[in-house]
C-alpha cells in the first residue's frame, strides 16, 4: 500500500468483523480497520490513517451491499451516530460482540479462561432504555446532499450530536431507543418553544435559553422529565413548565435545572423539582430502587437484571460472605446480592450515589449494606479491610478505563477467595485480568448485551483464588 496518509481504496471487499464497530479489510499484506461497514460489503474506503502495518479507514461509498444487511427502521439511522448496528440482524449483532469479547480476553489478557458461556441478548432490542438526553441547538447537521443543495445551518433544533461534531445537533422527530411519552414531550417542546419564539443553545457562543432535555422512565411506566435552561429567565421557564405540566399530567416527576456553565454536566446545579414526586422508582426482581435526577443506574432496566443475576449466579454466595461491591455506584449490585450474603460493603467516588446506595438500602429494609463515598484507590487500604472485614467475595465494577494498577495490586494482597469482575470494556478488563491472574484463575466469562443495535458490550468473569503453591 502506498505510504501517502490520506487516500481513497476502490472496490474493497470487507471480510471480517474486528471490535468496536469495525471491520477489517486487507490490501497488499496490509489490515485495514473500516468503520461504517459489515462484513460482506464491498466498498470505496477513505483511509485516514496509514501505518507500517495497519490502517484505518471509513466507507465513503458500499458498492456492493453484504447479503447480511436489513433495512434500518429508523428514519435517522444513515446520520446519527447512536444505532449504528441497525442494519445487520440482531443474531449477527450477539455473534460479532461474542467474538469481540473472546478475541480482546484472549489476545490483550492473554489468560485462559474455563469457560466462555453463551452470550445473553436481550429480550427486547428495541425501547430499551429507560433515559435519554437531548441537546437543544440553534445549528442543525447536514449531510453533504444537503450542504449541496445550499441548506442553513441556521436551524433551532433538539435531538443528538452529530457524530464527532459538538457543535451541530441532529433534529430528531422518532427515536426508538425509549417508550412513550419521550418522543411526544421532545417534540411538543419544540414546537411550543418555535411558537412563543424560545432561543435554543449556541454551544459554541454559550448563550440560549433551551439547553438539554433529560427524561427517564422506568419498568412500571414512572416518567421523569428534567429540563435544563441556559439562562435564569424564570418567566419563560414558568410558562414552560406550565405548558409541559398541562399536556403531559402522567408525568411522575417534573424538574426543572438553570445550568449557565461552559459544560453540560448538572452533578454540580441545583435540580428544582416543579411538580411531582423528587425521584421515580425502578424495581429489579423484589429490590426498589429510587432514581434522583442526578442518579446513575443501569440505562437498560430489564437487562440489568440479566446482567445482576448473572454477578449474583458468578459470586456463588452461602449466606456467611462479607461481600466488597467496589466502584458501586448507587449500591444496585450490592444490594441486588445483599440477600444472599452477611454483609455488603460498597465503595464509590460519587458521593451523590453513595447517597442515593444508602437511601435504596434503607428503602429495601437492608440492616447488612454499608457505603462509603471515596476515592476506590485511597479507600481501600489495609486499614479499610481490617476494620470492616475480610471479604469472602469482591464485586468490581469499574469505569470504562478499568481498575487502577494499585487497587489491582491491594486485591491480589487481600487475596479474597472469589472475584466477580463486570466491564463496560473488555479490553481493559483483559489487561486487568492479565495482572490478577497472578493469583486467581479465571473460571468463566459471560458476555452480556445491554445495548442491542451499537457495539458496547457487558462481560463478567468469575475468578477463584489458585490454591496455595499452585502459580
Amino acid at each position: 500500500m502506498a505510504k501517502r496518509k490520506k487516500f481513497v481504496i476502490k472496490t474493497l471487499p470487507i471480510e471480517a468483523y474486528a471490535a468496536e464497530g469495525k471491520c477489517i479489510a486487507r490490501q497488499d499484506d496490509k489490515i485495514i480497520f473500516v468503520e461504517g461497514a459489515v462484513p460482506g460489503d464491498i466498498a470505496d474506503v477513505f483511509v485516514y490513517r496509514n501505518k507500517k502495518d495497519w490502517a484505518e479507514a471509513r466507507v465513503n461509498t458500499i458498492t456492493t451491499f453484504s447479503p447480511n444487511r436489513v433495512d434500518a427502521f429508523c428514519q435517522h439511522f444513515s446520520i446519527c451516530g447512536g444505532c449504528k448496528w441497525q442494519m445487520l440482524p440482531y443474531e449477527l449483532q450477539l455473534q460479532y460482540k461474542e467474538q469481540q469479547v473472546k478475541d480482546q480476553l484472549q489476545r490483550i489478557g492473554k489468560v485462559h479462561i474455563g469457560t466462555y458461556l453463551p452470550i445473553k441478548g436481550c429480550a427486547e432490542n428495541t425501547l430499551y432504555r429507560n433515559k435519554l438526553e437531548f441537546t437543544f441547538s440553534n445549528k442543525q447537521y447536514l449531510s453533504n446532499a444537503q450542504l449541496q443543495s445550499d441548506m442553513n445551518f441556521d436551524k433551532n433544533v433538539v435531538g443528538f450530536h452529530a457524530p464527532k461534531l459538538f457543535d451541530k445537533v441532529i433534529d430528531i422527530e422518532k427515536c426508538y431507543l425509549q417508550a412513550e411519552p419521550t418522543n411526544a414531550i421532545r417534540n411538543f417542546i419544540r414546537e411550543f418553544a418555535t411558537e412563543h419564539q424560545y432561543s435554543f443553545y449556541d454551544i459554541r457562543a454559550h448563550v440560549g435559553l433551551l439547553r438539554t432535555l433529560i427524561i427517564r422512565i422506568s419498568k412500571a411506566g414512572q416518567c421523569m422529565v428534567n429540563l435544563v435552561f441556559g439562562e435564569d429567565d424564570q418567566s419563560n421557564i414558568d410558562k414552560m413548565m406550565q405548558a409541559i405540566l398541562q399536556n403531559f399530567p402522567d408525568i411522575t416527576s417534573l424538574h426543572y435545572t438553570i445550568n449557565t456553565k461552559l459544560n453540560d454536566t448538572i452533578y454540580d446545579q441545583q435540580v428544582i423539582c416543579y411538580a411531582g414526586k423528587e425521584y421515580i422508582e425502578e424495581r429489579l426482581e423484589e429490590f426498589v430502587f429510587r432514581i434522583s435526577p442526578k442518579s446513575f443506574f443501569q440505562t437498560n432496566s430489564k437487562q440489568a437484571e440479566v446482567l445482576y443475576q448473572t454477578v449474583r449466579e458468578f459470586a456463588g454466595a452461602t449466606g456467611n460472605e462479607i461481600l466488597y461491591d467496589l466502584y458501586c455506584g448507587t449500591g444496585s449490585i450490592g444490594i441486588f446480592l445483599s440477600k444472599q450474603v452477611k454483609k455488603v460493603i460498597g465503595v464509590d467516588t460519587v458521593e451523590d450515589a453513595i447517597t442515593d446506595a444508602k437511601l435504596n438500602a434503607t428503602v429495601n429494609g437492608l440492616h447488612n449494606a454499608e457505603f462509603f463515598a471515596g476515592d476506590v484507590i485511597k479507600v481501600c487500604n489495609t486499614n479499610f479491610f481490617t476494620e470492616n472485614g475480610t471479604p469472602d467475595i469482591v464485586i468490581i465494577d469499574p469505569p470504562r478505563a478499568g481498575c487502577h494498577d494499585t487497587l489491582l495490586q491491594k486485591l491480589l494482597d487481600i487475596k479474597a477467595p472469589r472475584m466477580v469482575y463486570v466491564s463496560c470494556n473488555p479490553a481493559t478488563q483483559a489487561r486487568d485480568l492479565q495482572q490478577l491472574s497472578l493469583h486467581y484463575e479465571i473460571s468463566k466469562s459471560q458476555a452480556v448485551d445491554m445495548f442491542p443495535h451499537t457495539h458496547h458490550i457487558e462481560n463478567v468473569v468469575q475468578l477463584n483464588l489458585k490454591e496455595v503453591g499452585i502459580e
